[in-house]
């Protein structure tokens, strides 16, 4: 080992801070003017990007509302599945509201807020299909996979559901899929499914699991966590969650539920 002199020590020191600095140490979203935020650019009632370029949706408003809480500016960014713990890692985005399930492994890379709803994984396929009344029946079929996203792992890799998969980008895909024949269902959030289903798809409504829709933040921002957190409390509170709730999904027949989520907590 080389013993440093005084002035050695003093180098030493500033690269040490300038290394902490750089790797963002005790950086907060409350120190930021304007707030990046990801949501989802094609998934009709939470996060659509429309033709003049705005984004609309239930995750959209619930964003703008925790920005409001929060009195930061924010712009929106386009943020698929496959990309929303990098964006978030690497610091392109502040916070990430995109149907972003809490899961012990993304917990592991980045933090959440909330969950600001508790969805539940339901499966969609062609309004004519009468063989697939629950998850159990996609046994042999063909399950659209979407690349980033979870879902498919609770039926093929936690219910042993011996499914074929199809993998493609994104859930507007898989609806793609759907209508051509490619693939036989769709299995995610019944949020999700509510957004897509028309007179030629359905839903089969027989849920088999809870999702927990997190705000994604950078791992270790706790300040700015808990500060979510009081926001999305307040959404609750004071009525906002459940006009959103509403206006969002009212039409789609799901049972809503207006109180607030158990939060995971952001220690």
């Amino acid at each position: 080992m080389v013993a440093l002199t005084g002035r050695g020590r003093s180098i030493a020191l500033v690269l040490l801070l300038a290394l902490l600095s750089a790797c963002g140490a005790g950086s907060t979203i409350l120190d930021k003017d304007v707030l990046v935020i990801g949501v989802k650019p094609d998934q009709p009632g939470l996060g659509m990007k429309n033709a003049d370029g705005e984004f609309a949706g239930f995750d959209v408003d619930v964003a703008t509302y925790i920005a409001g809480k929060l009195g930061k500016s924010f712009r929106f960014v386009a943020t698929p599945s496959s990309e929303r713990e990098k964006v978030l890692m690497d610091g392109s985005v502040d916070l990430v509201v995109a149907t972003y399930s809490i899961t012990a492994e993304r917990k592991t890379k980045v933090a959440f807020g909330g969950p600001y709803y508790v969805a539940h994984q339901d499966t969609l396929v062609r309004a004519g299909e009468s063989a697939i009344a629950n998850v159990r029946d996609l046994k042999g079929r063909n399950l659209c996979q979407v690349t980033g996203s979870n879902s498919w792992r609770r039926v093929k890799e936690e219910r042993k559901i011996a499914v074929k998969l199809v993998e493609v980008p994104s859930y507007s895909a898989c609806i793609s899929d759907l209508k051509a024949g490619k693939v036989d269902a769709v299995s995610t959030d019944d949020l999700i499914l509510a957004g897509f289903a028309t007179e030629d798809l359905k839903i089969v409504n027989a849920p088999f699991t809870d999702e927990r829709y997190g705000v994604g933040i950078q791992a270790g921002d706790l300040d700015g966590c808990e500060a979510v957190n009081k926001a999305i409390t307040e959404m609750y509170q004071d009525g906002t969650a459940k006009k959103l709730l509403q206006k969002w999904f009212a039409k789609s027949g799901l049972a809503l539920t207006f109180t607030v989520p158990q939060f995971e907590g952001c220690g």
